[in-house]
């Protein structure tokens, strides 16, 4: 006998057989001398205690009566039928088992033997209510449909959980009022209908153990495990040919008239855009909306009033309206009431489509009758709206995949701060294609953006690799002289002889400077005339065999050529474009949460990276100049950063390279589009070229009047051409010398002419470099102002 911790309920539950034991009273009077027998010895069983007809709420005396309890329930438990039903004598939604069949007990056993059968519980307050609507149907006479499977889940044998639904034989129970039960008008339960998950509402007018359930029921368990237990909804949600053919909103609104059995029902559904908060409607598929009434979008709030807004979009729990037109009357006719009003509707349910906490859409199910729809029955959508999130997710992931691969296929990879444009552009071109037009991908322009450009570049890096190059050829062609000179010595044949007075002529053209063409020159006479002659000789001597395999060990299987200086020079820039891309990406996480701003970031000999901001790349904030300074005082701190993390980096490299750093500021807003046929943003028109240019050539400007570059090791080169910007990073640079990010040394430099571009200036700073770095550390422009105050 199970029993489990005793719930708030509006009834108190008397076990008692009265019912049953009546049937036995009329067979004991009746003309069928069998029945009549069988009667007597029940009855006779039952006659020492009238508290099995009386009603007893101590369910320890179960155990104490089960002798004569399973003599009074032979007929109802047939030994013939044992073995295959699957049947329990118990109490309305309770866990408290009487008598069970047989088959019940092995199901029981073979789940373990801690295990004890419970009721898939809707949850306590929903318990309550359910309890409620039968009390309200069964005593009071009202006509709500409270129809909801119950079920037991139980382990198998083998650990795998099966369902068994619970239907109730409630031939042996009545439900009878107490003292603490109340008179229930149709207000009562109009209030009741419009609040069906106010529990405490739900108590106050029935209140808890009001009624008495005296009796006891049949539960007959059927296992749906493996049958097909879903419904038409489901099975249409869940199977993926049917998300898009012509009938399949006809078949949908159809299968829910039979879910909800009402034959005056319809569906729609509005799909969720969170970034704009509003509703959209759903292309290509023939769904209606009904929030939307006709309209492609509609703001959430113009859609719904304060309430439902709140339910919906904020809760995402139902909302249902059972009488529209009072509501429409009452509310003043605001939204949704007077929409609904205006396409006939009259009463409504909708549901929020959420998966993982993120609205995805709205189910709308509305009605031209009032008050067939409502929180009650609303309830019975939680059995399917798992299958339509799952549905839902499913159709947006697939919508998704079209639209990355539509950007992917037109605009290759785009960065997140400005993919909701790309998505846009994206979702109308798939939109003109579902409807049958012509699709073209518009270009994307952002205009009226301020440009921030910086870079750490390798310094004298084409020295560098050129001496790297310069030193694995002598390496390489003083090798192949030793074998040629063994082989010499050995055969005294002049071609030897003349190869190595071309390999000392190669070796004295690279002593000093390696030459364009140097490296291609050695690498052709290698391959052509040395390579095929030592192959001769692997095979003629095992001295030379020996020499030629050591020789052939340090070349490179992917250069063809000696790769030990070029390779220490090659990891070395990878390591520090490694470290200091590492640095910029993860920072750029704290700037986007600033302001939202494209950024895109380049490995050369260095690091370099473009930055825009302005209004149109922002979706949703308004944009302000401050943005702009803040995210020019953030590009000072991360530089800074950069070179700490450069030179900290320094020593530890195969080849201990040098890096400059340098900011371009352009004061003027210019627009960026991307090229289609290039897939990358760019410059837009003929006069923000020049800011390219600017870019492009500002690494080699010399200091004007003077044979000196401007970027140097130890500085950062801040170039401008506006007073106002050198006042701004000069103030800028003041700040951040007080927090330890540069020295007293400052200077103002003027830059020679380049090519199309004159009147350019720079500051440079020296950088303070530190070893113990702050690299979270961030100070904002509003710390700067504070700053200033002081």
């Amino acid at each position: 006998m199970v029993q489990h911790e005793k719930k708030i309920m509006p009834v108190k539950h008397l076990i008692s057989f009265e019912e049953l034991l009546k049937k036995y009273d009329e067979h004991l009077e009746g003309d069928d001398p069998f029945l009549a027998a069988t009667a007597e010895r029940i009855l006779y069983a039952q006659s020492e205690y009238p508290e099995l007809r009386d009603g007893f709420s101590d369910f320890t005396l179960l155990e104490k009566y089960k002798g004569v309890i399973d003599r009074i329930l032979q007929d109802t438990f047939t030994e013939a039928l044992s073995t295959n039903e699957i049947k329990v004598a118990t109490l309305p939604y309770q866990n408290t088992i009487i008598k069970s069949s047989k088959r019940f007990q092995k199901i029981i056993s073979e789940a373990g033997k801690e295990y004890e059968p419970e009721l898939r519980s809707l949850g306590d307050d929903m318990d309550y209510i359910m309890s409620c609507v039968v009390i309200l149907n069964f005593y009071y006479g009202f006509q709500l449909d409270f129809s909801r499977p119950y079920f037991y889940d139980i382990p198998d044998a083998n650990g795998v959980m099966r369902h068994y639904r619970v239907l109730y034989n409630a031939d042996f129970i009545n439900i009878i009022p107490t003292e603490k039960s109340k008179n229930i008008t149709q207000e009562d339960v109009d209030e009741l209908l419009a609040r069906p998950n106010d529990v405490d509402l739900w108590m106050d007018k029935i209140p808890p153990e009001s009624f008495i359930s005296k009796g006891f029921v049949i539960a007959n368990l059927f296992d749906v495990t493996m049958e097909q237990a879903i419904s038409d909804i489901k099975s249409k949600l869940i199977s993926k040919d049917h998300l898009a053919p012509d009938n399949f909103t006809e078949e949908l609104q159809e299968t829910f008239k039979s879910f909800f059995k009402l034959p005056n029902i319809r569906v729609g559904f509005a799909n969720f855009n969170v970034r704009k908060d509003q509703f959209e409607a759903v292309a290509g598929m023939g769904f209606e909306s009904y929030l939307l009434n006709g309209e492609v979008i509609v703001g959430c709030k113009r859609a719904l009033c304060e309430e439902s807004y709140r339910k919906l979009i904020k809760e995402n729990s139902y909302f249902a309206i059972t009488d529209v037109n009072r509501m429409a009357e009452v509310s003043s006719g605001i939204e949704p009431y007077a929409g609904l009003k205006k396409q006939g509707v009259q009463s409504a349910i909708f549901a929020p489509i959420a998966y993982e906490n993120k609205l995805l859409g709205i189910l709308e199910i509305v009605s031209e009758k009032k008050g067939v729809l409502n929180g009650v029955n609303a309830q019975k959508l939680d059995d399917v709206l798992p299958y339509i999130v799952s549905a839902l997710v499913r159709n947006n992931n697939e919508e998704n995949n079209r639209i990355d691969a539509i950007i992917q296929n037109e605009c290759t990879s785009v960065h997140s701060s400005v993919y909701w444009k790309f998505q846009e552009e994206a979702k109308r071109f798939m939109n003109d294609q579902l409807e049958g037009r012509a699709p073209t991908f518009r270009e994307i322009v952002f205009k009226d953006v301020y440009p921030l450009f910086g870079q750490i570049d390798i310094k004298d890096s084409s020295k560098a690799r050129n001496l790297a190059i310069q030193r694995d050829l002598m390496i390489q062609l003083s090798e192949i002289n030793d074998v040629l000179v063994i082989a010499l010595k050995k055969w005294n044949l002049p071609i030897y002889e003349e190869l190595i007075f071309r390999v000392s002529n190669h070796l004295e053209s690279i002593k000093e400077m390696l030459f364009t063409n140097s490296e291609q020159s050695i690498f052709d006479f290698v391959k052509d005339e040395i390579s095929p002659i030592f192959e001769h000789l692997k095979k003629s001597d095992v001295v030379l065999e020996k020499h030629i395999l050591t020789y052939e060990a340090k070349i490179d299987m992917g250069t063809d050529s000696y790769y030990d200086h070029r390779k220490n020079y090659d990891e070395s820039v990878t390591l520090i474009n490694k470290k200091l891309s590492l640095v910029i990406d993860k920072r750029q996480e704290s700037a986007q949460a600033m302001f939202p701003h494209y950024y895109e970031r380049y490995k050369t000999d260095g690091v370099e990276h473009n930055m825009y901001i302005g209004a149109s790349i922002s979706e949703n904030t308004d944009y302000n100049d401050l943005y702009l300074n803040n995210l020019r005082l953030w590009q000072l701190q991360v530089m800074c950063e950069m070179e700490n993390v450069h030179y900290a980096l320094k020593p530890k490299l195969p080849v201990p390279l040098d890096a400059t750093s340098l900011i371009l500021v352009y004061n003027t807003s210019l627009s960026i589009r991307f090229r289609m046929d290039e897939k990358q943003f760019d410059v837009d028109g003929t006069y923000n070229a020049r800011y390219e240019v600017i870019k492009k050539r500002i690494d080699k400007s010399y200091i004007k009047g003077t044979t000196q570059r401007l970027t140097q090791k130890g500085l950062l080169s801040i170039v401008y051409s506006q007073k106002k910007d050198e006042l701004e990073y000069l103030r800028y640079i003041k700040f951040l010398r007080s927090k330890g990010c540069f020295t007293d040394k400052i200077e103002i430099v003027e830059l020679e002419g380049l090519q199309g571009v004159s009147g350019l200036k720079a500051i440079r700073a020296e950088i303070l470099y530190k070893r113990d770095q702050e690299p979270e550390k961030t100070y904002t422009y509003e710390d700067l102002m504070e700053a200033l105050k002081e």
